[in-house]
């Protein structure tokens, strides 16, 4: 019988006290009382919970899932009293840069183009929507495109355009696909401007669109020193939203008198030291922050895990092609919150620490309800990928709670308890328990270490016990696209991974026949960019484990005189990395020559020659990499063969450009092993 099974015996007796954790006299036990009470007003609104998809490329291997899979997954995020139930979903506001793990294209490539079906937040957001209508949805650029900085990287110049480009993406989203944006962010951690950030409050307000909040600055706590002495900048922030706040504020913050938020945190992978770590912030920036709402980086890893910070999503969702996923722990501690609270609650005005480690914060509708919710991480079981934590420490403790004001007769509290078993391997996640008698306003709890715990007026709470996903499998080793699609569901062909460019769907209504349906590669100026972006565009596919490979691509380059494209394959790194990525580059240039390098900056020279390859007329290009020989044939027809490999010794397939250009690319084939 377990230790919480011997607790709740206890409890059901009506008793306010119960055995200690096993092995621990109850004489052992620290023992403290908390008092909650709402008459004296409640404390600051709850804003709720809610996480990232962007910044980059995030979501991006969600949307090939088949059903009913892809489904299960979006419900599990954010259908209400089922999974992670989120409150706030926020999205990139694609920039065509890159931005993590990759680019997501911008509704605006171009001045004159206006596009607002790119990418897949527009359907992500419809997807949170369908499944909760009153999820709160929040924008975010982290890069821009190039003509928003006319020649500069950097978005203030023109505060009117940048504005004007921002409000298009909000107009566009009513417009086109019927939602109702909530918030908008500035630039993700990078540079505020004051100027900047009062016109685009004075364009959102011009077009009626007082009810959207900004959200400032999204980076560290530093505009509040500017928002205390300038009250039109303070005017204009609605939501001061800080990242990785390590749960703590700063005085300025405080005297806004705003919203504070920890507004990007988490971002740590997702076994159960990620979970501890989102237990622990999820209370902790409330307790020590004043913070009312935590918003996760990311929602889902659906992303080739081998990118930058593979993995750090509430849950896994990056194998499309087995529709096999993983509903990790951090989604049913996002659930002891979500599922017993709503935005518009309040806390309660209490310390919140616990005596012997921990937290607690309490949570009430105004009509009654009691929502409390209790976290004993420890230290080395609750490190999140940043801030560095301060050590400290939790033992086993006995809490009485006394209800108080309007909770005071309160019979009856809903019990859900989570376990992190990090020395046993067995965690007990989101378990509903026998619920407390509250005696004479009071009750007790034996808290041990590493565990979350729900007490609450509601019922509604849920555990969903879907079928179980298919079984994971590798990338097959026998892909092929000709994207001949003629109403595509998404702008990007299923899989590929643009890490600087952007490669959509393209028809070339010129093309006599064969080539009508293409992939093409649409940047052509270095956007304004957040990461270091390649000077070369590039797109990934596969397996990182491929060794041996076989990559076969018609292409098209469009650029005259300098253009050039690649097929590549064992590609070592992309994301905010891809400047640095290695691999076997076979490259074909307008001016008829070739070569093929070891990177792709085209610096490590293997061999080079002439081609006979001119632009804007199609050739297939095949790279063959078996062990440390490699050799490419061009239009069917070696090229060049017996170049040394030497590393690296494994990697993705890819795609890619000279530069930022036109190109296009048709009847994709790998085989692989």
């Amino acid at each position: 019988m377990g230790c919480a099974a011997l607790l709740w015996g206890w409890l059901l007796l009506g008793c306010s006290w119960g055995p200690g954790p096993l092995g621990v006299s109850a004489a052992a036990l620290s023992t403290a009382t908390y008092v909650l009470d709402d008459a004296s007003g409640p404390g600051r609104q709850f804003d709720g919970i809610g996480a990232v998809s962007g910044g980059g490329a995030t979501s991006r291997l969600l949307v090939n899932y088949q059903e009913p899979y892809r489904s299960q997954i979006l419900d599990y995020l954010f259908k209400p009293n089922f999974g992670a139930s989120l409150h706030i979903l926020k999205v990139e506001i694609g920039g065509d840069g890159q931005s993590t793990d990759g680019t997501e294209p911008s509704h605006m490539h171009y001045e004159n183009d206006e596009n607002y079906f790119r990418g897949y937040e527009w359907w992500l957001m419809k997807e949170a929507k369908k499944r909760n209508p009153k999820i709160k949805l929040i924008g975010l650029p982290w890069t821009f495109p190039a003509w928003i900085g006319k020649g500069e990287n950097w978005p203030y110049d023109y505060p009117d355009v940048t504005a004007y480009y921002i409000v298009s993406w909000i107009l566009g989203a009513k417009q086109y696909h019927d939602l109702d944006i909530d918030y908008i962010g500035i630039w993700n951690e990078r540079a505020f401007s004051s100027k900047y950030i009062k016109v685009l409050r004075q364009s959102l307000d011009r077009l009626g669109l007082r009810n959207i909040g900004i959200i400032a600055a999204d980076g560290d706590w530093n505009i509040s020193k500017e928002m205390v002495v300038d009250p039109y900048l303070n005017d204009a922030v609605e939501v001061v939203g800080a990242h990785y706040p390590g749960t703590k504020t700063v005085p300025n913050a405080l005297l806004t008198k705003k919203k504070l938020w920890s507004s990007e945190d988490y971002s740590t992978f997702n076994d159960e030291v990620g979970a501890g770590c989102w237990a622990r912030i999820l209370n902790q920036n409330y307790v020590n922050g004043n913070m009312t709402s935590t918003i996760a980086w990311n929602l889902v890893a659906s992303y080739y895990e081998e990118l930058p910070f593979g993995r750090c999503g509430l849950m896994t969702a990056q194998e499309p092609w087995s529709g096999h996923y993983k509903v990790e722990a951090p989604i049913w501690i996002t659930a002891h919150t979500t599922q017993f609270t709503q935005p518009g609650w309040s806390y309660l005005q209490v310390d919140g620490h616990l005596k012997g480690g921990g937290s607690f914060v309490a949570l009430t509708d105004g009509l009654g309800n009691l929502t409390i919710i209790i976290e004993t991480m420890t230290h080395n079981h609750s490190q999140c990928i940043r801030p560095p934590l301060p050590h400290f420490s939790v033992t086993p403790q006995r809490a009485t709670f006394y209800l108080k004001g309007s909770f005071y007769m309160v019979e009856t509290l809903q019990v859900w308890h989570s376990r992190l078993g990090f020395e046993s391997g067995n965690s007990s996640l989101f378990q509903q328990l026998h619920p407390v008698k509250v005696w004479k306003g009071s009750f007790s709890l034996d808290l041990n270490m590493d565990e979350v715990y729900t007490l609450t007026t509601l019922k509604t709470g849920q555990k969903c016990g879907c079928p179980e996903p298919p079984p994971p499998q590798p990338f097959p080793s026998n892909y092929k696209d000709d994207f001949n699609i003629r109403n595509p569901p998404f702008s990007e062909a299923p899989n590929f991974a643009d890490q600087t460019g952007v490669f959509e769907y393209f028809i070339n209504a010129s093309d006599p026949g064969d080539h009508v349906f293409t992939l093409r590669q649409v940047v052509v100026q270095r956007p304004i960019t957040w990461a270091s972006d390649a000077d070369q565009t590039i797109s990934l596919i596969g397996n990182f484990q491929w060794v041996n490979m076989t990559v076969t691509c018609d292409i098209y380059i469009e650029k005259q005189h300098d253009g050039g494209v690649f097929v590549a394959g064992r590609v070592d790194n992309g994301g905010i990395y891809v400047r640095r990525t290695k691999g076997v580059f076979f490259w074909v240039f307008a001016d008829g020559t070739y070569r093929i390098t070891g990177d792709l900056a085209g610096e490590e020279i293997l061999m080079k020659g002439l081609s006979g390859v001119r632009d804007n007329a199609w050739h297939t290009l095949t790279l063959n990499i078996q062990g440390t020989s490699a050799s490419g044939l061009l239009n069917g027809y070696p090229l060049w063969e017996n170049v040394t490999i030497s590393k690296p010794s494994n990697g993705w397939a890819a795609i890619g450009t000279r530069s930022f250009e036109f190109a296009q690319f048709d009847n994709f084939h790998i085989e692989a092993s």
